[in-house]
């Protein structure tokens, strides 16, 4: 298979060889004469192609190439190669020879710019990019330019922790056309909500949590940032509330609220409403969490059996590394017998499992971690990291 590269590099060579035959062509038209040749450049640049020589090629390539209206795209292609092999500050000279060129028409030279923004991302020359994103933003008279510079610009902003400005930016036309930017404005919000709790305005941020649930109905951690806002306040009726929505909002977050929503029913002393609120959901869903939070309950109010015959059915049907290791705690309460060294052996050995695999997992690029990330740290997705399912996880 061929390198990405040295394709992207092939596709080049195509467009640029019918350039440089589609001028040679008009120049012989001019001459009158029949004879029509590429330059002697575009085979050296080909030869270095086919002998996977990338670099030799590229440079005579943009040796060989003039600029003008007809090529434009084609240096802007080049500029990219440059670009996606980390040669940024290669693609900048490219990009910025092309702007410098007073022919560019309008389109063409939005063109550019926003091509040279993405080289000063790469470089992290954030400030010159974000100059360049908010002049195309206001200027450009082309729609589909001026939604890439704010994709960018957003992209840009977020980098920074500029969450108001991102918001600014970010219109509810391109809220509604972006999937992945409306979940993300959410959570600029539940960022900004945040920073009232800590500056002591609570009222303000739970009136930026609630847009950012109007923004996306599915958003947890707005719901969840509510439920913290109402906890300190010790309205623990209304954290129960806010609490047993985010199930209905996303099924995969159930064993993330289990501690807090225990928290609160105990506040309110209300074990029969904490054991309800388990076995419903034992009966809608088979998270490990839930079968050990009930089997818990079970040995404080019944008895060891009781909570040894519940996890043991449950291990039948869906068994689960944290399940077995619980029920190995449940044996070993009481006293002492003769299986107890072999238990705790093999309790040994399940913790070293438990403790080098991951809990939770980033479900666009695999990233994996032992807390929840409302940002993947990896791919910086929002709102992508949920607990992990199957016999290791939940």
């Amino acid at each position: 298979m061929l390198d990405p590269l040295l394709l992207g590099l092939l596709v080049a060579a195509i467009a640029i060889g019918w350039w440089l035959g589609r001028r040679e062509r008009r120049r012989a038209r001019e001459r009158l004469s029949p004879e029509v040749s590429l330059p002697r450049d575009y085979f050296i640049g080909l030869n270095h192609l086919l002998n996977e020589q990338p670099d030799q090629a590229i440079e005579t390539f943009v040796q060989a190439l003039e600029v003008n209206s007809d090529t434009i795209e084609t240096h802007i292609a080049l500029g990219n190669l440059f670009r996606s092999r980390g040669e940024a500050d290669r693609a900048v000279k490219i990009h910025q020879n092309l702007l410098a060129r007073p022919t560019l028409s309008p389109y063409q030279g939005g063109l550019v710019q926003l091509e040279l923004s993405r080289d000063f991302l790469n470089l992290g020359l954030l400030d010159r990019a974000e100059r360049l994103l908010q002049t195309l933003v206001k200027d450009t008279p082309d729609e589909g330019l001026r939604d890439a510079a704010k994709r960018l610009l957003v992209d840009l902003l977020q980098r920074e922790k500029e969450w108001q400005q991102a918001l600014d930016v970010a219109t509810p036309q391109l809220i509604r056309q972006d999937a992945d930017i409306k979940r993300a404005a959410a959570h600029w919000l539940c960022e900004l909500a945040q920073r009232d709790r800590h500056n002591a305005s609570p009222s303000v941020a739970r009136k930026r949590l609630r847009q950012a649930l109007s923004i996306d109905e599915r958003c947890v951690r707005a719901t969840w940032l509510l439920a913290e806002l109402e906890r300190d306040t010790g309205h623990y009726k209304a954290v129960i509330r806010h609490l047993t929505r985010i199930p209905e909002q996303d099924p995969g977050f159930l064993p993330v609220i289990l501690d807090p929503l225990h928290e609160a029913y105990r506040r309110r002393q209300d074990e029969a409403g904490w054991c309800s609120f388990l076995e419903a959901k034992l009966q809608e869903t088979h998270f490990t969490s839930v079968v050990i939070m009930l089997a818990a309950s079970r040995l404080r109010t019944d008895s060891q059996e009781a909570a040894i015959e519940l996890i043991s059915e449950q291990l039948q049907a869906h068994p689960s590394l944290r399940g077995v290791d619980y029920l190995m705690d449940l044996y070993l309460i009481g006293e002492d017998h003769g299986d107890r060294e072999r238990l705790l052996l093999l309790k040994q050995h399940t913790q070293k499992l438990l403790a080098a695999r991951p809990r939770h997992r980033c479900h666009r690029c695999g990233f994996g971690s032992a807390q929840l990330h409302w940002q993947c740290p990896r791919c910086q997705s929002w709102g992508t990291i949920k607990p992990i399912t199957g016999l290791e996880g939940e």
